[in-house]
């Protein structure tokens, strides 16, 4: 079973190069379970008993569905599409001693710099073009699906303290090569070919680096998995599978992936954003339900904001807590933080270990060392906008923020069955 699972998150994982692309894999599978697509700019018409998604921005979705009877109250999972990466700039094309076209990026996120070296990389996003017919514009997905860069690193010989360390400077020794100087102009000629358009329609895009090396079961019994973006979407997917496949009978249910966690969440597509509060409010409105509903409802809802946790890592043992030690194939981690950097407190947490119980699957836990300052993710953010009792969890993992993060194989599947029981 957990090869199985294996094998549909790598699948899931291959197909989104980019936080658009895992919105529409997401979407279509959504479409295929017949559940009707929501436009933010047109009037809603919700009933009883159906089962609706809408988007914004093509990188967040929020699918929901409202059960046939009377209902108290909202189960809401929720997590991120994006990861740390190269955002390609604008006008990308570096020429280098009349020898080299390079590509300028600016970093996304708080990436681990070293793993990019050296390693066949492509560029993946949307681009924007007019709709000449309908004078409309139009976002087009664009994989240039073959190994086109890759960052060379210094040899070891024009750098002797190479492996003692080094401090990366993004604008100077992350540049990805993109070809001889016979490439110079070529740039968006390749893009726009990857998306089937010409060159002189491109009037915007939003175009990332990626690893090309595929996800892999390794280990002396297959026991963990290598990909690229397991920080989030190892979550996004167990979400997911998990809301599919759940009765969805008691409340209504929502699956929620929004974006732009690794850089704050202040975007109009992210946690700190209206779309959740917009989504549910709207739901409401058309179900003929009153704010005062919607605010009681909200008050006997829970959340689980999903976001991968740190393992502990074989080799640095004492970079985790003392007493807080989780471990790959060891269960889903409930994050805490004093400061509120996780926002689980003793409700939430127990609300969420009565849920695995349940779902008969182990839980951990995770706090950082008090005297190390430790990441943040969109559960506290979200709360800003619509609060409710929400725990922080993620799944363990290793080299989180590297572009080939590694994760235990059996703990998709324990999120999977804790969402199964969750979403009722």
């Amino acid at each position: 079973m957990k090869h199985t699972i294996s094998k549909e998150l790598i699948h899931f994982i291959d197909s989104s190069p980019s936080c658009f692309h895992a919105v529409k894999f997401m979407k279509d599978l959504l479409l295929q379970e017949q559940f009707i697509q929501l436009r933010e700019n047109t009037k809603w018409h919700i009933q009883r008993g159906g089962r609706y998604f809408v988007v914004r921005n093509g990188s967040a979705i929020i699918a929901f569905t409202v059960p046939q009877q009377d209902f108290t109250g909202m189960r809401i999972m929720a997590s991120h599409s994006d990861s740390p990466s190269f955002k390609i700039k604008e006008n990308p094309e570096l020429e280098a001693e009349n020898h080299y076209i390079r590509l300028n990026v600016e970093g996304y996120g708080g990436m681990l710099c070293a793993p990019w070296f050296d390693r066949p990389l492509s560029i993946a996003g949307r681009v924007i073009i007019k709709n000449n017919e309908t004078g409309n514009l139009e976002s087009r997905l664009v994989d240039v699906d073959r190994d086109l860069v890759m960052i060379p690193s210094l040899a070891i010989h024009l750098n002797r303290e190479a492996n003692k360390g080094y401090s990366y400077n993004i604008q100077k020794d992350m540049l990805p090569l993109y070809g001889d100087i016979s490439a110079k102009g070529t740039f968006l000629r390749t893009i726009a070919d990857a998306a089937g358009i010409k060159e002189e329609d491109i009037l915007g895009h939003d175009l990332f680096l990626y690893n090309r090396q595929k996800g892999s079961v390794w280990g002396a019994s297959g026991e963990y998995i290598s990909c690229p973006r397991l920080d989030d979407l190892q979550c996004a997917f167990a979400s997911l599978k998990g809301f599919l496949t759940a009765p969805k009978q008691s409340f209504m249910t929502v699956h929620c992936v929004l974006d732009n966690e690794e850089t704050g969440s202040a975007t109009k597509q992210g946690a700190a954003s209206t779309f959740l509060y917009d989504t549910l409010t709207r739901a409401y409105r058309s179900l003929h339900m009153t704010e005062e509903d919607y605010l009681i409802h909200l008050a006997d809802s829970f959340m689980i904001s999903a976001d991968n946790a740190h393992a502990v890592h074989p080799n640095y043992t004492d970079k985790a807590d003392p007493s807080n030690r989780p471990f790959l194939n060891g269960g889903i981690v409930i994050k805490f933080n004093a400061g509120q950097k996780y926002c689980t407190d003793g409700i939430s947490a127990a609300m969420f270990r009565d849920i695995c119980q349940k779902a008969q699957v182990p839980v951990q836990t995770f706090t950082n060392r008090s005297d190390m300052a430790g990441g943040s993710t969109l559960g506290n953010i979200s709360n800003t906008r619509v609060a409710l009792n929400t725990v922080d969890i993620g799944l363990p993992q290793l080299a989180m923020h590297s572009p080939y993060e590694t994760a235990g194989t059996n703990d998709t599947e324990y999120l999977i069955k804790a969402a199964e029981k969750f979403f009722l």
